[in-house]
């Protein structure tokens, strides 16, 4: 096995220029208890964006854009809660073949096709969410030929799918059930989903009828099309001149959000009493008109949601094998073309999720 590998190294905050295509990148070698994956196809995720431009810093107010944050600095945090290390590999969502393990780690996995979970835990506390590091962001992704990480944080995938397709489902699937999870999503709710033609947006649509739920997806309408696709009981306008009269009556219990911005009071406007708002994201800005009356005097109940428990990986799997979800392939590009895959990420002109493979 060759001791380098190709790589797209992301080598500081900043903005496209900072990404720097490697063919001499050392490849990993899996330490005790890792595994040493062959990436097949890796998905792309507002996480490579956000902590690209150094957008999870404070000091930033402003929509996810893809512009460099020249106010920010190495010091400043990732979403992780800590500054980021350069150079790194980003890419969470990586698939592949284990073609190598450390001492310690289960051989079983040798040439099998796995998912490796997002979240990287501490095995001796893996539910202390305090101690969860995130692939691709505190530590090394899939952006390369190759990526190591804990074996224990794999799942083995049996799936007629191609790597690119199981590749649209780690982040942007677990990130959705997380939001479920919390707000405790069940028969009986109806769920509005803001950004649904996005790739947590479509998880939530899909993953929220898993649960036979009620659905209504928010998407532009020139995406209305490629939406329903995803079996959404109903679709409104992204930014309608008034939400309650698009509902057209709708009774919203859950609001599953990862937009935030300007429109974000009219989403709790419309919540029903006792209902939960969810969060995991605010692309369109995550500064917010916050009037605490509707919130208490409804009796609602917000919910942030990042990292998720650690069987959530693998409930999803058993969901992929058996058939309960699907994936939604925007687009597949070489890895060293993920500057202009990031950029058509960034212009969200597609639905579903955009893939690259090295």
């Amino acid at each position: 096995m060759k001791r380098a590998m190709k790589a797209m190294v992301l080598t500081g905050h900043g903005g496209l220029d900072k990404y720097e295509w490697r063919e001499d990148w050392p490849r990993p070698e899996p330490g005790p208890m890792e595994a040493l994956i062959r990436v097949g196809a890796c998905g792309l995720n507002n996480t490579d964006v956000n902590t690209r431009t150094g957008w999870y810093s404070r000091t930033v107010t402003e929509a996810t854009t893809g512009d460099s944050h020249a106010e920010v600095d190495e010091t400043d945090p990732t979403w992780g809660g800590r500054p980021i290390r350069f150079p790194r590999i980003q890419g969470a969502d990586a698939v592949g073949e284990v073609v190598a393990v450390g001492a310690g780690a289960d051989s079983a996995l040798l040439g099998r096709r796995v998912m490796v979970d997002g979240w990287q835990r501490d095995w001796s506390d893996p539910e202390n969410l305090d101690k969860a590091r995130y692939f691709g962001s505190e530590i090394d992704g899939g952006f390369a030929e190759y990526a190591k990480c804990d074996a224990r944080s794999v799942a083995v995938v049996d799936s007629g799918l191609t790597d690119a397709e199981l590749a649209t489902f780690s982040c942007s699937y677990t990130t959705a059930e997380g939001m479920l999870n919390r707000a405790n999503v069940g028969a009986g709710d109806t769920v509005l989903v803001p950004g649904a033609s996005g790739g947590v947006g479509g998880a939530l649509v899909q993953l929220a009828r898993r649960r036979r739920a009620r659905v209504i997806a928010m998407a532009s309408e020139a995406k209305h099309a490629d939406v329903a696709r995803l079996g959404p009981d109903a679709i409104v306008p992204r930014a309608p001149k008034d939400l309650r009269d698009a509902l057209r009556g709708e009774r919203v219990t859950v609001v599953a959000d990862v937009v935030g911005g300007s429109g974000w009071p009219e989403l709790i406007d419309i919540l029903e009493r006792g209902g939960r708002y969810t969060c995991s994201g605010a692309i369109a800005g995550p500064i917010v008109r916050f009037d605490l009356r509707p919130f208490y005097l409804r009796d609602l109940t917000f919910t942030g949601s990042t990292v998720v428990p650690s069987h959530v990986l693998r409930d999803l799997v058993g969901y992929i094998e058996r058939g309960e979800v699907r994936p939604v392939l925007a687009a597949t590009w070489p890895l060293a073309e993920l500057r202009e895959a990031q950029r058509a990420f960034i212009d969200k002109r597609h639905v579903g999720n955009i893939v690259v493979v090295p």
